[in-house]
């Protein structure tokens, strides 16, 4: 603020420099969506490697697309994870009683039920001394362990109280502590003595959950509502043997995710249907996905992809490739950035033994200008994406939103100053803003240009930023709008490469 002068000598004076950096967010944070073993159903959760997903959501479960899909995206390159566990209507948690405390298992499933696996809970009073109430007890979890006589410790809490008003009791604690169980009804008005429970009788319903379960009545998703920043959607089958897009509940499904996505500046990555056997049934599908679908915020491999499966004895099993791709698309944004197509000599699938098909260069031309990305299996590279355009990539349409980088590019930027602008929001709607703006945004833009992330030799040839009496008449500032014009020249993927041979006839001296 100015200073005032009141005696002579001299005054320091801290003057803004209107400098406010735009931090460029996240571009690979992949939600999934589906089945687990356990888990909280009421939450999305968030994770950084698959020991977060086994610790939190049981691991792999062959019942379970969703789990294997986190593992490749994880096998692949991908560093973060958000988690949506689904479970049907009519499952039901496990339940126990031990000394007088009734407790539940913290998620429905048989997971804390199953037969030589189950929860079990010990409580004793080896408390800490000088208990006046004697109100304090101790409350061990274990799990049983196949073919053993001693079972797992999974967690211990230690002098919890049956007192509402504890600093450690029971109900507070394990609601906020345990990955495991919950406290169900009424506390004990005395203080529980030794004793072991063991869960029993949970369920994973009559039924797996539908895709109505997936995402509700609702356009929006109220789990996803809650995450603040998510890149990439992946939606497994629910059940092992048929994919997302060959149910017309999944189509529906799939259709409001995508809704959801261009609303969230995301991207949606489709499974191939099952009923893609082949480049031509692909090709033959103008009324299936690729028309439902069609979207610049949509993505779709081809074909399936083939891995060893550990609860199978390693023998190979076919899976929807979008976990994979997802990590593919990670592991590109960390070493070349989001400008980067995720495809190419670069892009190998790692984990995968093989395809489910073994397309040619003359099917996989059948594919690519429809807009099917294409994995391809070649002697040298192995098993790799060739393929990087949206699903409103084919020739025919000729969007400006052909191909997968740019796309995901534009919704990098668009998220970026969206966020890094909020402070624009009331400042008084004259010069002084628009140059503040011109500088920051400038700024942001350069740093980019000089990562490579643009086309161009120059800044002037690769991006524009422009915010001034031009762009905002005396009639926005009326209105309390002031408008930012950002351009930039997208980097495309250099898709086909052609090299012209000529032979030079010998020069004939005359």
């Amino acid at each position: 603020m100015p200073v005032t002068p009141t005696y002579p000598g001299v005054y320091i004076e801290e003057i803004p420099s209107g400098v406010r950096t735009i931090t460029g967010v996240a571009t690979s944070i992949t939600a999934f969506i589906g089945r687990a073993l356990q888990g909280p159903t009421d939450k999305a959760v968030r994770i950084q490697s698959f020991g977060d997903f086994e610790r939190k959501f049981g691991g792999l479960w062959v019942e379970s697309m969703m789990s294997y899909a986190v593992q490749q995206f994880f096998l692949n390159g991908g560093s973060d994870a958000i988690i949506i566990r689904v479970v049907s209507k009519t499952a039901k948690p496990a339940t126990t009683t031990a000394s007088g405390l009734n407790l539940v298992a913290a998620s429905a499933g048989e997971w804390s039920s199953k037969t030589d696996q189950e929860l079990q809970v010990t409580i004793d009073q080896n408390t800490r001394p000088n208990d006046p109430d004697e109100t304090l007890f101790n409350l061990t979890i274990q799990q049983k362990i196949p073919n053993q006589a001693t079972a797992r410790p999974l967690e211990v809490f230690r002098n919890l109280s049956i007192k509402p008003n504890a600093s450690r009791f029971v109900t507070k604690v394990l609601q906020e502590e345990s990955n495991f169980v919950r406290i169900q009804g009424d506390i004990p008005q005395t203080r529980p003595g030794a004793g072991t429970g063991t869960f029993q009788s949970g369920s994973n319903g009559d039924a797996p959950p539908t895709y109505g379960d997936y995402w509700g009545n609702g356009e929006t998703n109220p789990l996803l509502d809650k995450v603040d920043l998510f890149n990439l959607l992946c939606i497994p089958p629910n059940i092992r043997d048929l994919n997302v897009a060959d149910d017309d509940a999944g189509i529906s499904l799939l259709t409001k995710a995508l809704a959801y996505c261009q609303e969230r500046r995301a991207m949606l990555i489709v499974d191939p249907p099952t009923k893609w056997s082949a480049p031509d049934k692909a090709a033959e599908d103008s009324g299936g996905i690729r028309s439902l679908l069609r979207s610049k915020n949509a993505v779709v491999y081809f074909p399936q992809v083939r891995l060893a499966d550990s609860l199978k004895e390693n023998r190979l099993e076919t899976f929807p490739p979008s976990g994979v791709m997802a990590g593919i698309m990670s592991r590109t944004d960390a070493q070349r950035g989001v400008w980067k197509a995720p495809a190419g000599t670069e892009a190998i699938l790692s984990g995968v033994s093989e395809l489910t098909y073994k397309l040619t260069d003359g099917e996989n031309g059948q594919l690519n200008p429809l807009g099917i990305n294409c994995l391809r299996s070649f002697a040298v590279y192995g098993n790799v994406a060739w393929g990087a355009r949206t699903m409103e990539g084919a020739d025919q349409l000729a969007s400006e939103w052909k191909y997968l980088p740019v796309r995901r590019m534009a919704l990098f930027l668009e998220e970026s100053l969206y966020r890094g602008t909020q402070w624009v929001v009331f400042e008084p709607n004259d010069e002084p803003l628009w140059a503040q703006i011109r500088l920051n945004l400038g700024a942001f833009m350069n740093n980019l240009f000089r990562q490579g992330a643009f086309q161009g030799k120059t800044p002037r040839e690769a991006y524009l930023v422009k915010c001034d009496k031009e762009t905002t008449t005396q009639n926005d500032i009326n209105l309390g709008i002031v408008n930012i014009v950002v351009g930039f020249a997208p980097l495309k993927p250099a898709e086909f490469v052609i090299i012209k041979l000529q032979q030079l006839a010998g020069q004939i001296e005359v």
